[in-house]
C-alpha cells in the first residue's frame, strides 16, 4: 500500500507540481455553478449586491440596527456587515463543503496517480474566487458613499492568508473524515450556522461582556472579520499581537490537517 508524505513541505510540493489542474478543476467549478443560467457567470456578481441592498434594508430600515451609538448611519451597519459577512461565506462555502470532498469524487479515488489532496485547494480556489468578487462589490459601495477607500486596503491579504491557510487545514481534516464517519457532514452545517451568530459578524465584540471576550478570541473567525473591517472601513492598523498568534495557530491547522489527510488517505479505496 503506498505511504503519502506528512510533511509540511509537500504541502508545498504538491500545490506547485499540481497548480496547473488546480487551476483547470476551480475554474470548471465556478463555471459550472452557473452552467445552463441567462446571466452565467454574471450571477457572482450580482448575488453580493443584492445581498447588501438586502442585508441594509433589513437590518437599517426595519431592525433600525446601528453599529455604534456615535453613528446613525445605515450604510455603514450595511457595509460593516457585510465586511464580516464576506469572510464568513469563504469559510462556509469551503467547511460545509469539506466533508463530501472525497465522497462527491469517488472516480478520482479509483485513480491512483491522481492527486487528491488538492480537492480542498480546488474548493478555496473557487470561495476565493466568490469572495473577490463580493470584496469589489463593497469596494464599489464605499466608493460611492464614502469615497476612496483607505490605503489598508492593502494589507487585507496578510488578513486573508492565514485564515485561508486554517480553511486548508480544517479542510483536509474533515475531507479525511467525512469518508469514515458519514454524519460530520450534517454536524458540520448545525456548527457553521451556529458559528455565524457566534462571530462578531452582526455585532461589535465590544458589546460583548468582558469576561466572553477571551473566549470570543478562540472562535476562528473573529480574529479576520475583526481586522478585515479595520482594513476595509476603519482604516486602522492591526492588532499585531493577535495577528501573529493567528499566523502561528493557522500553519499548525494546516500542517496537522495536512498530515492526517496524507495517513488516513490510504484507506479510502477499501472504506469507498
Amino acid at each position: 500500500m503506498q505511504n503519502f508524505s506528512i510533511s509540511p513541505r509537500e504541502i508545498i510540493a504538491s500545490f506547485w507540481r499540481n497548480h496547473s489542474l488546480i487551476y483547470a478543476l476551480s475554474k470548471r467549478e465556478v463555471a459550472g455553478r452557473y452552467r445552463g443560467s441567462y446571466f452565467g457567470i454574471l450571477w457572482s456578481f450580482f448575488n453580493p449586491l443584492l445581498m447588501l441592498a438586502i442585508y441594509t434594508f433589513v437590518f437599517s430600515i426595519i431592525f433600525k440596527a446601528r453599529w455604534n451609538e456615535q453613528s446613525d448611519s445605515k450604510t455603514e451597519f450595511a457595509l460593516v456587515l457585510f465586511a464580516g459577512l464576506i469572510m464568513f461565506n469563504f469559510f462556509s462555502e469551503c467547511i460545509t463543503k469539506a466533508p463530501n470532498l472525497i465522497l462527491s469524487n469517488v472516480n478520482y479515488v479509483k485513480k491512483v496517480v491522481f492527486p487528491l489532496d488538492i480537492l480542498p485547494w480546488v474548493s478555496l480556489y473557487s470561495a476565493l474566487f466568490h469572495a473577490v468578487i463580493s470584496l469589489l462589490v463593497w469596494l464599489i459601495a464605499y466608493s460611492i458613499f464614502y469615497g476612496l477607500p483607505h490605503i489598508t486596503v492593502l494589507y487585507m491579504p496578510v488578513v486573508i492568508a492565514p485564515f485561508a491557510l486554517m480553511i486548508m487545514g480544517l479542510s483536509w481534516l474533515l475531507a479525511g473524515a467525512g469518508v469514515y464517519l458519514r454524519d460530520i457532514g450534517q454536524i458540520i452545517g448545525i456548527f457553521v450556522s451556529a458559528l455565524m451568530f457566534l462571530s462578531p459578524i452582526f455585532y461589535s465584540i465590544s458589546y460583548i461582556p468582558e469576561k466572553f471576550q477571551l473566549m470570543m478570541l478562540m472562535n476562528p473567525l473573529t480574529i479576520p472579520v475583526e481586522e478585515i473591517r479595520n482594513c476595509l472601513f476603519w482604516g486602522t492598523e492591526f492588532n499585531y499581537g493577535y495577528l501573529l498568534a493567528y499566523w502561528c495557530i493557522s500553519l499548525l491547522i494546516c500542517c496537522a490537517g495536512f498530515a492526517w489527510f496524507q495517513s488516513v488517505r490510504k484507506g479510502f479505496s477499501d472504506v469507498l
